[in-house]
């Protein structure tokens, strides 16, 4: 199953200058959770804005720099590509940025959303679903504590 996993703000705000506007503990848990021994398709961007390559996962870097090098990562120059590398028998995971996720729509099966109920001024945004061709098959609404402080709420979609 190709899956997109994003945490997007109510304007569908991903980040600014490379990087998230908001700390969810919570939600980083549950990204690792689910992304955990898996491939992971993502842009050089994203890649770049990580201190170092995330564990007990398999990198896949879609540059469109001929002689990009990531140590340990499998680069590549398109979607197509990067998905034709990933196991078809496993969940395979892309994780951004925005022009990989618009990229990757029309391939994924399944998108996981942390909803973070709050707008943002961000550079990167999630593009905006047909909901002729995704329904929402999980809800999980979160409230702020003392270690977030905006409400979320995870979601499910599956395609149509």
């Amino acid at each position: 199953m190709i899956i997109m996993i994003a945490a997007v703000a109510e304007n569908n705000a991903l980040g600014k200058d490379n990087d998230l506007v908001w700390h969810l503990p919570n939600d980083f848990k549950r990204f690792k959770t689910l992304t955990s021994g898996h491939h992971i398709i993502m842009g050089r961007k994203t890649f770049e804005s990580f201190p170092k390559p995330l564990p007990n996962r398999t990198h896949v870097i879609i540059t469109r720099q001929k002689n990009y090098k990531a140590e340990g990562c499998i680069i590549v120059d398109s979607i197509e590509k990067a998905l034709e590398i990933c196991p078809k028998n496993e969940d395979t995971y892309i994780i951004g940025g925005g022009e990989i996720y618009t990229l990757s729509l029309p391939f994924a099966d399944k998108i996981e959303i942390t909803k973070v109920h709050h707008s943002f001024e961000a550079d990167a945004y999630f593009p905006v679903l047909n909901e002729k061709e995704w329904k929402l098959a999980q809800s999980d609404h979160n409230s702020k504590d003392e270690k977030h402080i905006y409400d979320y709420t995870y979601l499910t979609y599956l395609r149509n």
